[in-house]
């Protein structure tokens, strides 16, 4: 083989071994891109996943405001129409008041209300000797009614006639005047409280007691028919 044979020869394997490098480095360049573009395709997913669930908190977040938001809202309201209505019986309960200042000026009627207020307290107390406490302006009446309201008393619950004291020292506060009944010092719109003599059992049977407890109990029926209205 002479030296042009041996420079061919060469010649074509520097060639192969070329074209092997070349189809080499087109193979590890195919692979790498390949490798890069899973890695970016990974990324990109990775970074649309951890934006969806910052959108889902954000999001929930906003949900969770808006509930919170809606239910102050819905309490502030509540509160509203109960401080209304709480409004509308106390003025209720007012007006009851201003009328019942007119309630002694029939003497008659007064009377029987007095006796009847007696005995109901002596019911309540069954005690043989008692206490009774009125206003200075009603003194006159309640000592015109204790003899009936004693007869009354011992028939209802079979038992003789009770003893019954009044209080000359001490009087249940006067009635309030239309022009004072706004003021908040201490009146009285009529009645009576009896006590044992001992001081131990106390019944508050005054109007402004019988006024309160009626309000207690329809209180509920009253704020019916409001929710109503």
């Amino acid at each position: 083989m002479n030296d042009t044979d041996v420079s061919k020869q060469i010649l074509q394997m520097v060639r192969f071994i070329h074209q092997e490098a070349e189809e080499k480095a087109g193979e590890i360049s195919v692979s790498a891109e390949e490798e890069f573009n899973i890695e970016k395709l990974q990324l990109v997913e990775a970074e649309k996943k951890k934006i969806r669930l910052e959108y889902e908190r954000k999001e929930k977040q906003v949900d969770v405001r808006k509930k919170i938001e809606y239910s102050m809202q819905l309490n502030a309201s509540r509160i509203k129409v109960l401080q209304a209505q709480d409004d509308l019986v106390n003025q209720m309960k007012e007006d009851a008041m201003k009328e019942l200042l007119n309630i002694s000026s029939n003497h008659h009627e007064y009377r029987k209300l007095l006796e009847g207020l007696v005995v109901q307290c002596l019911l309540r107390l069954k005690e043989p000797a008692v206490l009774l406490r009125c206003r200075k302006e009603d003194h006159h009446n309640v000592e015109r009614v204790l003899d009936s309201a004693k007869i009354e008393y011992a028939s209802k619950a079979e038992v003789h006639e009770p003893e019954i004291l009044v209080d000359h020292s001490v009087y249940l506060p006067p009635s309030p005047s239309h022009h004072d009944h706004d003021k908040h010092g201490l009146f009285c719109h009529g009645g009576v409280v009896l006590a044992s003599r001992d001081g131990k059992i106390v019944f508050e049977n005054t109007v402004d007691a019988r006024l309160e407890v009626v309000f207690r109990k329809k209180l509920p029926e009253i704020r019916k028919l409001l929710v109503a209205a």
